[in-house]
């Protein structure tokens, strides 16, 4: 692969949203309005709102996951920096793999980059593994090519994903009662 640098700017991207802590769906939706505020950054698309179960470490809350489509005149880096700094802007703990978190932020795809570098692998690694990216990813994007790999909808398969849309508005303790 090669290094993470693009010529043409603005480009596509999206990035994947997740939380489980502090109200998931707020945290969400106020970090998709973080990203649409970034320097020459504009949000093209927004998926709706899924619960699901954790991956990995599975004592914890269910999350709140999403997709946003920007058009960015960030490079790949800048971009991944700037999601890193909202991150910590909303108080992102990183203490162990797959702990519970207020906010994660990821570049799944940004253009049609394939590449490796410091920091920073495009298209996101895992993103063809994870029905919590591809749902909502296809549903704002149902032809979206994932870069070296071909159609997201050929990773995701017929058998039931387990997510469940919520409205923007969702709650744990709603979901409780």
């Amino acid at each position: 692969m090669t290094s993470c640098t693009l010529t043409s700017l603005p480009a596509s991207a999206f990035v994947a949203l997740g939380s489980n802590l502090a109200n998931p769906a707020e945290q969400v939706l106020h970090a998709v309005k973080a990203i649409a505020a970034l320097p020459d950054t504009r949000l093209l698309a927004r998926s709706a709102l899924y619960l699901n179960a954790p991956v990995g470490y599975a004592d914890q809350p269910d999350f709140i996951n999403a997709v946003a489509q920007i058009e960015t005149g960030l490079s790949p880096h800048d971009l991944l920096a700037a999601l890193l700094e909202i991150e910590h802007q909303f108080g992102r703990e990183r203490s162990f793999r797959n702990a519970p978190r207020v906010i994660d932020l990821d570049v799944l795809i940004y253009a049609d980059l394939q590449c490796h570098d410091t920091g920073l692998t495009l298209p996101h690694p895992r993103m063809h593994e994870r029905a919590f990216v591809l749902v909502p990813l296809l549903e704002i994007a149902p032809q979206v090519i994932i870069p070296g790999r071909g159609l997201a909808t050929s990773y995701l398969t017929g058998a039931p994903h387990g997510l469940q849309p919520v409205s923007d508005t969702w709650s744990a303790h709603s979901a409780q009662t």
